[in-house]
């Protein structure tokens, strides 16, 4: 008698990528519970049994694909501050109208993003959990602060390795920031603001860069031969 061969085959790819396509999913809908459950509970109070109820998954999938709420905090917040990174491209800082072009565009892209009113939820979360909860607001602080920080460190070293800037970068970066928001953020937070809307964002971006690069002319020496 002939035993029939068993033939096992591998997933075809297309149905391993609907599986990824359905875990990601899954996943963007956790992180969206559980930011729904802090913003209308709060961190300390929230429970995991209440985000996975809001995602419709069960704890234990609810563990696995994202993690802990602390996890679930973090997931939150390095979502957002992913788009404040500097990008990969960014032109070669050659003179300094370039270095002007760039700090515009970064401190749009800040503003814009910081404004948003799901990130000052998150910032006001943060305030309101300092006693109760203080790891929001340092995973605020380390990873959603500490993304747009460097990213500005990194440009403010380039202008000065380039010799368009002297000065340390950090203290450099901290300069235009306060340039850039003035009291917007606290307006914000308190709520006596709006959000600035495009055109205001590029006009405060554009007025941040002019009276940072007035305040920190070139360096003397520098020019054409000294590229």
């Amino acid at each position: 008698m002939r035993v029939k061969e068993r033939v096992i085959t591998k997933p075809s790819m297309s149905k391993r990528r609907q599986k990824l396509g359905d875990e990601a999913a899954v996943h963007k809908r956790i992180l969206d519970a559980a930011f729904a459950a802090f913003m209308k509970s709060g961190y300390a109070t929230a429970s995991t049994l209440e985000i996975a109820t809001r995602a419709r998954v069960s704890k234990r999938e609810l563990y696995a694909l994202v993690g802990n709420k602390q996890e679930m905090l973090i997931a939150c917040i390095s979502e957002r501050a992913k788009r404040l990174d500097v990008p990969a491209d960014l032109p070669a800082l050659r003179d300094r109208e370039v270095l002007a072009q760039v700090l515009v565009s970064f401190g749009s892209k800040f503003v814009r993003e910081v404004s948003d009113p799901t990130v000052i939820a998150v910032f006001r979360l943060a305030i309101a959990e300092a006693v109760q909860a203080p790891e929001v607001a340092r995973t605020l602080n380390s990873i959603g602060r500490g993304t747009s920080r460097a990213a500005l460190r990194r440009i403010m070293a380039e202008a000065e390795a380039s010799g368009l800037l002297t000065g340390r970068p950090a203290e450099l970066a901290e300069q235009f920031a306060g340039l850039l928001w003035r009291d917007l953020m606290v307006s914000l937070l308190l709520g006596v603001a709006e959000r600035p809307n495009p055109r205001e964002i590029a006009r405060r971006a554009r007025d941040a860069a002019a009276a940072f690069l007035q305040l920190h002319p070139l360096p003397a020496g520098f020019g054409p031969m000294n590229p």
